[in-house]
């Protein structure tokens, strides 16, 4: 996904009604997380999307658009600070999907636990994040002849071997001889196949052993995040921006704004004065 899927639609539409007057359309949500598929994150919101627009139920499913809400509640309140961002009018939303539970012994905890393992997923999509635009920025790419791209070049291979002769294996159960020895060529391919990969994979360990640290191949320490972080323009802009948020709530928001997309977003979302 491109970095303007998180992009917030700033302009809207107008259209005309039957006396005249313009309507104001409410402008299209729209919020991503380009983690390169290294998280469970795009699969979640897919199936979780698609049950609330099925059901009907968008604010009682929790999808992508609570996740965004989460994250800016984060912002105005701090990390861990569950119990604030629920009593927010603002951030009303992330309560609907448990209102259902309420009457539960453990309601509190329960919420409270879902909204800590929802924003360490959402934490971890964003880190994966920031490292794949400064690999592109760095221009860093991998190595052919890595062992890891043997394996990946062997698992496409395998996948695609077997998503194209599916439908043998129901021919062959239906008599069918000549889709039958087809089947068991495919079959031995597959097996050769799993075996190099399993090959490939115990020669792994001991490469990624060798592997630096990302921060190292980033080129990019923690100490100089903290003191990018900490730089005097950063001060001033945060001093008169932020007034008197949180210490952890800053430090969260100028991360984002100094190094994401969505960070700019969040950062005029939640300092607009509409």
């Amino acid at each position: 996904e491109r970095d303007a899927g998180k992009e917030i639609k700033a302009s809207k539409e107008e259209t005309t009604k039957g006396n005249g007057k313009p309507q104001t359309e409410r402008p299209r949500f729209m919020f991503n997380i380009a983690d390169g598929g290294f998280t469970e994150l795009h699969t979640l919101w897919q199936n979780e999307e698609r049950a609330a627009i099925s059901s009907g139920k968008m604010n009682e499913i929790w999808h992508r658009r609570h996740d965004f809400w989460l994250l800016a509640g984060i912002v105005v309140h701090g990390y861990a600070r569950w119990q604030d961002i629920q009593n927010d009018p603002q951030f009303a939303i992330v309560n609907e999907p448990f209102k259902s539970q309420a009457n539960k012994g453990n309601f509190l905890e329960m919420k409270n636990k879902f909204l800590a393992r929802r924003f360490k997923l959402l934490e971890q999509a964003l880190v994966i994040e920031e490292q794949l635009r400064r690999a592109a920025y760095l221009n860093m790419t991998q190595d052919p002849s890595h062992p890891a791209m043997a394996l990946n070049a062997r698992f496409a291979e395998v996948e695609c071997l077997a998503e194209s002769h599916q439908h043998l294996s129901k021919e062959s159960l239906a008599g069918n001889k000549p889709a039958n020895a087809v089947l068991h060529k495919v079959l031995n391919q597959l097996e050769e196949l799993l075996s190099d990969m399993k090959a490939d994979v115990t020669r792994l360990p001991a490469t990624l052993s060798r592997v630096p640290p990302i921060a190292a191949r980033l080129q990019m320490s923690e100490r100089s995040i903290l003191s990018r972080l900490a730089s005097k323009g950063t001060e001033t802009h945060t001093a008169q921006q932020y007034g008197n948020w949180p210490p952890e709530s800053i430090l969260l928001a100028t991360f984002c704004y100094n190094y994401s997309c969505f960070g700019v977003c969040l950062y005029q979302l939640c300092t607009s004065t509409d």
